[in-house]
């Protein structure tokens, strides 16, 4: 146990111009480190054909290299038409947006703004043109309700003075053209929803525009994407680091942990626990097999984008399962460019150390490391606001308000927390307490008594995971004790 609670030193690092190299091949061979990645090409022009544009849309619409995110500062927008306003103080307050514009490439957006205490009442809607077709989508909803996936209140993570509001962010796929209207709103009677002058929108919002790159490849440098120290050595340094973390579990340099049958698994258990072993007499674990998991290297992290240091709690005795409310317009071959668009987000639009969750599962049930310091470790997340310490959480990619997660997606949730809480001695289909560090369900301070396997929306208000999949963490529970022997 005591070396789960060791974390490396070091700090942040990493940049660089940045080529699109080969994505990683999913293998469980061992691959070497990044270390003098260098860019010589970017990526193609925006298609041709949008309206007329400023000297500022020309400019954010030349060619860049992959790997990188554009932020741009919303403008008061008329009520009537979606332009900007040139006198539009009033209106500031309730409505801002971007007109229709060219823009480099992008696959994601998120809205930001300054205080992170502050909630934007509203509705935020985006539209946005297809790179290679040209064509323009309908508006589609941005989750606006993203506070409570966030390192607890009064930790060095959430006092960094680095964090930023933020929407949950939204998958788009490759695109080179956005529009966005942001709007105060107020819920009426009968579920309609009613325009108001007040509440006034937060101050400082930004649209947030992020190409996921392609992977295994050095930082662009610019404004918002230098790295917060060192350089390419540095990032090489954190690259191994990370993988290093799982080196009990997998070579250094691997894409991913292979699965292991019940009694490999319970081998391994000893090798990990020998010291807690040996004190209960080598009773038989109930553990789960060891699923097959895309390690940080497999998915293509940038380690230079988070901050060095892991950060690890005592022990793992609940697991929070989220959404990541980013829609569900996307196959699972962009699975790994989606993780990295929203590790991306987390760490340099939202201003968090590293992406906030510590597994990842896609809608074909495929496993994917999330915060770096080691899979079978208790690492510290920021996943559920007043929860995160001796949990982990747990994010099915899409939105899950009305659409049923896949069979795949919920066996994946099943057979992870079956091998990783069973770690930790845990039954799935138990109760456990955790203290709260403050929510608004919890007072801080407060013990609270807790399925093992617990919805977001049951540590915090909201509608975290998803009406259809918190519906499903029944089946969960009961497949994964199952897996567990019990």
């Amino acid at each position: 146990m005591r070396g789960f609670l060791a974390s490396s030193i070091g700090v942040t690092c990493a940049a660089a111009l940045a080529l699109p190299l080969t994505p990683p091949a999913l293998a469980a061979t061992a691959r070497p480190v990044p270390t003098t990645e260098v860019a010589t090409a970017a990526r193609p022009a925006p298609h041709a054909g949008a309206p007329d544009t400023t000297m500022t849309d020309r400019r954010a619409a030349e060619p860049s290299a992959a790997g990188s995110t554009q932020s741009l500062p919303l403008e008061p927008l008329t009520r009537s038409r979606a332009t900007p306003s040139a006198s539009a103080s009033a209106s500031a307050s309730a409505e801002q947006g971007l007109s229709r514009r060219a823009v480099r490439r992008f696959s994601l957006v998120g809205v930001i703004w300054d205080d992170p205490h502050a909630e934007l009442h509203g509705r935020v809607r985006v539209r946005t043109r297809a790179a290679g077709t040209g064509t323009w989508s309908g508006w589609q909803d941005v989750e606006t309700h993203n506070g409570d996936h966030a390192a607890d209140l009064d930790t060095p993570e959430s006092t960094s003075g680095r964090v930023r509001g933020a929407t949950a962010p939204l998958w788009v796929g490759d695109s080179d053209g956005v529009e966005l209207r942001v709007r105060s709103e107020l819920q009426g009677t009968g579920g309609r929803s009613i325009a108001v002058a007040a509440p006034s929108l937060p101050s400082g919002l930004r649209l947030e525009l992020v190409d996921p790159g392609e992977g295994d490849e050095a930082l662009p440098g610019g404004p918002v994407d230098s790295p917060r120290t060192g350089g390419l050595n540095t990032e090489a340094s954190a690259a191994t680091d990370a993988s290093a973390a799982n080196a009990d579990l997998a070579p250094l340099g691997a894409t991913e942990i292979t699965a292991l049958s019940r009694a490999a698994t319970e081998r391994e258990y000893y090798t990990l626990r020998a010291a807690e072993a040996a004190q209960r007499q080598r009773a038989k674990p109930y553990v789960g097999p060891r699923p097959r998991i895309v390690t940080r290297r497999g998915w293509g992290a940038n380690e230079g984008l988070r901050e060095r240091k892991f950060v690890y709690t005592k022990k793992v005795k609940a697991a929070f399962v989220h959404h990541t409310a980013s829609g569900n317009k996307y196959n699972c071959s962009q699975s790994p460019s989606l993780i990295r668009s929203i590790y991306r987000y987390h760490v340099k639009s939202m201003g968090w150390r590293d992406v906030g969750y510590n597994f990842l599962i896609d809608k074909c049930g495929k496993i994917y490391e999330g915060r770096a310091g080691g899979v079978a470790r208790p690492v510290l997340g920021a996943h559920t606001l007043g929860f995160n310490s001796n949990s982990m959480g747990i994010a099915v990619l899409g939105s899950y308000g009305s659409k049923k997660p896949s069979s795949a997606a919920v066996k994946a949730i099943a057979r992870v927390t079956a091998w990783k809480l069973g770690l930790y001695r845990m039954n799935p289909r138990g109760k456990t307490y955790l203290k709260s560090a403050g929510s608004n369900l919890y007072r801080k301070g407060k013990k609270v008594r807790l399925n093992v396997i617990s919805g977001h929306r049951d540590g915090f208000k909201t509608a975290c995971p998803g009406r259809k999949l918190y519906g499903k963490l029944g089946s969960a529970r009961s497949t994964a004790a199952r897996y567990q022997g019990r």
